[in-house]
């Protein structure tokens, strides 16, 4: 079967509290080299590279974040399409899908998230690609290998081709008991935030669930302008309709909902806990990036741009020191990083 072109649409942007300090609003986390020498953005843009038969890619990002897409990305053919507001990720997908012809099929990837297999993802792609030729809205399903409960989740359904599942319902972050029956069942998986669409299909299921959403980035598409290779869309139209994420405007509500399981290595690096299972640990469980020196600490992540850290004696510990700015937390604690006032008020 041959499949039309694949376009990476890489979404873009972020407020910078989870992993404050050293995420900032003017420069959140997937422009930072957290895992390896690249950022996350920059890894993204890699896994999806025309070296393996992807088309170029379209960036969504607002106006703040501009300056890092066009440095990260370098000389790599690509359209940047500038949001005129964040107004959630459906009304984002949108603006990228009018960019495109409707028979081609759109990649949606956030571009914060670090996936440690990319062959198993591209392999995912191939099948996820077949499906959305066929009509399907897919999902991917992230192999549900603990019962976490800052995850959305997909029950799987009856088999489809390619590899693929209908999905049965999307289930909001669950609590502990209920997210762990979805591992103990085998027939969920976390929802990674990645899906695969044909164009056309995509615009006409957002016609039918939100209408208001495509009518504003139509307006704010066809009034938009072009500098370079970035695309502006016009601001006066793009503000008439309440923001959503394409979860809850298109996938919960569309009967062609499909997922294709893949195990990855996926994070979504949510959370300095998050990050530190994402690193290379040692046989204690730590890790350090920058100068540091540990004795007699267990599950212990140090990450200084600065002085040197002195630590002794301490388990499931984060230490972070970026600037003028520490953060000492437990493992636990790093969920309400965001929440700190350093964080909610930059």
């Amino acid at each position: 079967m041959s499949l039309p072109p694949i376009h990476p649409v890489i979404l873009c942007g972020g407020s910078g509290t989870r992993l404050w300090p050293r995420s900032r609003a003017a420069k959140p986390k997937p422009f930072l080299p957290l895992i390896g020498e690249k950022t996350l953005f920059e890894a993204a843009v890699a896994r999806t590279s025309s070296e393996y038969g992807f088309a170029s890619p379209l960036v969504v990002t607002g106006a703040a974040h501009v300056e890092h897409v066009e440095a990260q990305l370098g000389k790599t053919d690509a359209t940047i399409v500038v949001e005129p507001a964040a107004r959630n990720t459906a009304a984002a997908i949108a603006l990228a899908a009018l960019r495109l012809d409707p028979a081609a099929i759109m990649l949606v990837c956030p571009s914060d998230h670090h996936i440690a297999d990319g062959e198993a993802f591209r392999a995912a792609v191939r099948n996820a690609a077949a499906l959305a030729a066929e009509g399907y809205l897919v999902s991917f399903g992230i192999e549900a290998k603990s019962p976490e409960t800052g995850f959305g989740y997909l029950e799987r359904g009856e088999s489809l081709a390619h590899g693929g599942f209908r999905v049965v319902r999307f289930i909001e972050k669950p609590v502990r008991a209920k997210a762990e029956e979805f591992v103990a069942a085998g027939t969920y998986a976390w929802n990674g935030g990645i899906f695969a669409f044909r164009v056309g299909t995509f615009l006409d299921e957002l016609a039918a669930h939100r209408p208001a959403i495509l009518d504003s980035a139509r307006a704010a598409d066809a009034a938009g302008s072009q500098q370079g290779r970035q695309f502006h869309p016009s601001a006066a139209a793009f503000d008439s309709f309440t923001p959503e994420s394409v979860d809850y405007a298109v996938m919960e509500n569309t009967r062609q909902a499909a997922m294709v399981p893949v195990d990855m290595g996926w994070s979504d690096i949510g959370s300095w806990d998050a990050l530190h299972l994402a690193l290379d640990r040692d046989a204690a469980g730590n890790t350090v990036q920058g100068e540091a020196e540990l004795v007699g600490c267990r599950n212990v992540l140090v990450t200084s741009h600065g002085p040197r850290v002195s630590v002794i004696g301490l388990e499931d510990v984060v230490i972070v020191i970026d600037g003028d700015e520490v953060l000492v937390t437990t493992h636990e604690g790093s969920q309400l990083v965001g929440k700190l006032h350093g964080a909610a008020n930059q």
